[in-house]
Parts: C-alpha cells; sequence; structure tokens
C-alpha cells in the first residue's frame, strides 16, 4: 500500500484552475520530489496535502485512509507534518519550546494538572523535555536549547522547523523548499540530515525544491507540475533529461 495516493486533485480560485487532475503516488519510505516553475502550483498541492486549502475535486489517501478536506489539525493527527517556504517558528520561544511545541499531539496532561502543577504535570513536561533534546541532537541544536529561535542562524532556524514537524511523529514529511537561502555547505549538510531523517525515522519524504543539485542527489522520483497540471513524472535521471522539463522548468 502507498503512503500517499493523490488521485484527480482540482482547486480553483476566482474561475482559475490552480491546480487540476493532479495524481501522485509515493511508496513508503521514498524520498520524492515535486517541482516547476515558479506559480506552477506546487505550494498549493502542499496547501491541500495539509488542510490549509479544501479540494474542489479529488481524493487524497494516507496509508490508506481517506484525508480528503479534512482540518488542518486533524491531518497532522492522521500523520503528515510540513516546513514552509518561508520559515514558520515561535520566534519568541526558546529551541526547545519550539520542538515541545510539536509534541503536544502525543504528551497530554489536563489543564488542571497545569494549573495547579500536579505530579503528572511535572512528569509530562520532563519526557518532553528528554524527547525535544533528543531530536534537537539529530539536528546538532541541542547546544543552542535555551536560545531564541530568532537568535539563531537561518541555516539552523530551517533545521528547527524540521525537528519541531518530526515532533509530531508524522508518517509522512512535506518539506517546501527547505533550502531555500542556503549556502552550498548548509545545503550539502541538509541533504545528509534528510536522509537521516528518511532512514532513521522511518520517514516518507515529498519535497518541493529548486536546488537541482539537491533534488538530484536525493530525490528517487520526480513529479513535474506546469501551470496546475502534471506534466511529466518518474525516475528522477529520466525525469530532469526530459526536454519537455529542460524548457517548462530550467529555462524558465
Amino acid at each position: 500500500m502507498a503512503m500517499l495516493e493523490v488521485k484527480n486533485l482540482g482547486i480553483s480560485f476566482g474561475g482559475l484552475k490552480a491546480v487540476n487532475d493532479f495524481g501522485l503516488t509515493i511508496e513508503k519510505g521514498q524520498l520524492y520530489g515535486l517541482i516547476g516553475p515558479n506559480g506552477a502550483g506546487k505550494t498549493t498541492v502542499f496547501n491541500l496535502l495539509t488542510g490549509v486549502y479544501r479540494p474542489d475535486t479529488g481524493t487524497i489517501l494516507l496509508d490508506g485512509q481517506n484525508i480528503t478536506g479534512k482540518k488542518t489539525i486533524d491531518i497532522n493527527q492522521e500523520g503528515v507534518a510540513r516546513t514552509f517556504q518561508n520559515i514558520r517558528l515561535f520566534k519568541e520561544l526558546s529551541v526547545l519550546d519550539n520542538v515541545k511545541a510539536g509534541l503536544h499531539n502525543h504528551y497530554k496532561y489536563s489543564t488542571l494538572e497545569g494549573i495547579f502543577r500536579l505530579p503528572r504535570f511535572y512528569k509530562v513536561e520532563k519526557q518532553m523535555d528528554e524527547r525535544a533534546m533528543e531530536l534537537l541532537k539529530v539536528f546538532d541544536l541541542d547546544k543552542e536549547w535555551d536560545y531564541k529561535a530568532s537568535n539563531l542562524p537561518y541555516g539552523k532556524q530551517r533545521k528547527l522547523e524540521i525537528a519541531r514537524a518530526l515532533a509530531t511523529e508524522p508518517k509522512l514529511l512535506l518539506l517546501d523548499e527547505p533550502a531555500a537561502g542556503m549556502n552550498p555547505n548548509e545545503t550539502a549538510e541538509l541533504m545528509e540530515t534528510i536522509r537521516f531523517v528518511r532512514d532513521n525515522f522511518d520517514m516518507t519524504v515529498l519535497l518541493i525544491e529548486h536546488d537541482m543539485k539537491l533534488v538530484s542527489g536525493i530525490c528517487e522520483k520526480l513529479t513535474v507540475l506546469n501551470f496546475g497540471q502534471v506534466l511529466t513524472f518518474g525516475e528522477t535521471s529520466e525525469v530532469l533529461n526530459d526536454k519537455r522539463v529542460i524548457t517548462a522548468y530550467l529555462g524558465e
């Protein structure tokens, strides 16, 4: 059974088809890329997959379960997490607290326990601190656990956003241009991090990316979107050598 199966997905804004008859199948454990020119509809697809937009047409199956049209929080609880092209962190909170924010799906105490600081409150908080630190170590952020998120360098803010997404314990991780704004060294490090996440967290990853070195280096398969429709899909090397892709994407 595929981890993600999308059929005939579509949405219009003001009569304009932003995404039309979009289809995608991603097997468990794959590193899959979604590429295309600016304005092709890639982020709109992510917004449809995560419940930011409700599709006009189509079906979204996650690990065999229909999540079409569900609310964002419900889709996250079903096992989909994402990052954003423009980093979205709780910038005034600490690095540790940003990751802990993603843990609340799985670590809970009652309002009463929180207000009166009952024993369960301290027990759960301790468990969350330990788990958050484990995730921060994966991204080499454990030494900055008490920094404000806004005080991290840009590349580390990107990593923190991925760590927070992983804290929700997803089956499918959506990365929206994770290398945007990174220098070549940071991008190379990010590639290794994404591979590590896939291999060690039993993760399926779908990413939007413009950095072709990163795409060709880690993605096993690609789908190319152009004007809201699938232009082509298949093995990465074949797709990147397709003249239609070179014209529509690389030659933009």
